[in-house]
């Protein structure tokens, strides 16, 4: 008869066939599962799935990189930065349309290149540059950086600063036709216009868009600079007396100036209309602003002139230019230099009046010619063209 024996099992006991339990392990006191279900890795030993501390700091970095990147890339600040932009031939094609076209008139195959310049704007009314475009603008050696008020009148609308562009490359292109055709012994004739009044001029009820200025003071009126002069003899505040043609019809006007910088204006800006003996279209897309004159007027002359002005070179450049062809300065000189070279320039013309701007700053293998006139502009193309460069003009001497 089989023994029984005189106690239950010890649950410690290592004899017994269920082996040892222990109700605080894993099992749980109220069975193998216990209540809360099946044993799991976090009640015992290493997490496998337990990111380390370093881990951790390294994701941690990672979240707040991105955070500090996004909020760079939306908050908005009052500065404008000016990188180098894209340059167009003259003598070629922008947007699969011929840059210049000619009716009226016999033009010529040519070579080469006649490059205007630009600069890209970041920032600026309607357009803030952000703290993301600030930081690379810091490190990048081609950009520079201004406060919004250097470049742009404080309170002015971004439709504003687009229609101000766009009146000043439209007349840019005007007076580059007529300095073109003059230097071709074609007859222009000359109108100054009121191209756009300000809404706060003193006398912006009485002044109209279209209006040819024939007369300030009595003084009669052939050029932009007449009228700049006639008005800056007045003190601001004063009247001035003006002859306008509107509509077929002569008109009187007496307007008050303002100041501006510490000289007299009416508050408008001037345009000039003109009379071709040829139709000359000028195609420059959404680029603004009238930078690019000295190169419009190069270019319409070389359409209009047998043979290849440039002889093959590649030549670049930028000015601003009058209907008498003088050269003015631009904005933006260093980025144009550095879109010049990037773009295959070897030559570049740079306004007299940019010079200070220009030494020191010069991209290896781009060559700078100085120049002030449309002649000065047009003897430096042929120079290059004849490989007898060596004695044009530079910005150093």
């Amino acid at each position: 008869m089989p023994q029984l024996p005189s106690s239950p099992p010890d649950p410690h006991d290592a004899n017994d066939p269920h082996g040892p339990s222990d109700p605080s392990g894993p099992q749980g006191p109220n069975g193998p599962y216990g209540p809360g279900g099946p044993a799991t890795p976090g009640f015992s030993g290493q997490d496998p799935y337990r990111l380390s501390r370093k881990s951790v700091w390294a994701l941690s970095g990672v979240f707040l990189g991105i955070a500090l990147a996004a909020l760079l890339s939306i908050v908005s600040l009052p500065y404008v930065v000016m990188q180098p932009g894209p340059i167009s031939n003259t003598l070629g094609k922008l947007s699969g349309q011929q840059l210049i076209t000619v009716k009226g008139a016999e033009t010529y195959p040519t070579t080469g290149a006649l490059d205007f310049t630009t600069v890209r704007v970041l920032g600026g009314p309607g357009d803030k540059v952000n703290a993301w475009e600030l930081l690379w603008a810091a490190i990048d050696p081609t950009s520079d950086v201004y406060k919004e008020e250097q470049i742009f009148p404080k309170g002015v609308t971004s439709k504003q600063v687009e229609e101000e562009n766009t009146a000043e490359m439209v007349g840019s292109q005007q007076e580059a036709i007529a300095v073109a055709l003059k230097a071709l012994g074609k007859p222009v004739t000359e109108r100054v216009t009121i191209a756009q009044v300000a809404k706060d001029a003193p006398s912006a009820a009485l002044l109209k868009k279209g209006d040819q200025i024939v007369a300030v003071d009595g003084m009669p009126i052939r050029t932009s600079e007449d009228v700049r002069t006639a008005v800056q003899k007045h003190q601001p505040g004063e009247p001035v007396k003006l002859q306008l043609r509107r509509g077929g019809s002569l008109v009187d006007v007496t307007a008050t100036t303002r100041d501006s910088d510490g000289r007299a204006t009416i508050g408008v800006f001037l345009g000039r209309e003109f009379d071709f003996p040829v139709d000359v279209q000028i195609h420059a897309g959404d680029v603004g602003g009238p930078s690019a004159g000295t190169m419009f007027a190069l270019g319409v002359y070389d359409t209009l002139t047998p043979g290849a002005l440039t002889g093959g070179q590649k030549i670049a450049g930028t000015g601003t230019i009058d209907s008498s062809g003088t050269v003015g300065p631009i904005g933006g000189i260093r980025q144009k230099l550095v879109g010049a070279r990037d773009g295959g320039a070897d030559w570049f013309l740079a306004p007299a009046d940019n010079c200070d701007e220009v030494v020191g700053h010069v991209p290896d293998g781009l060559r700078v010619v100085r120049i002030s006139t449309f002649d000065e502009a047009r003897k430096a193309v042929q120079d290059i063209a004849a490989n007898k460069a060596s004695g044009l003009p530079t910005c150093t001497r």
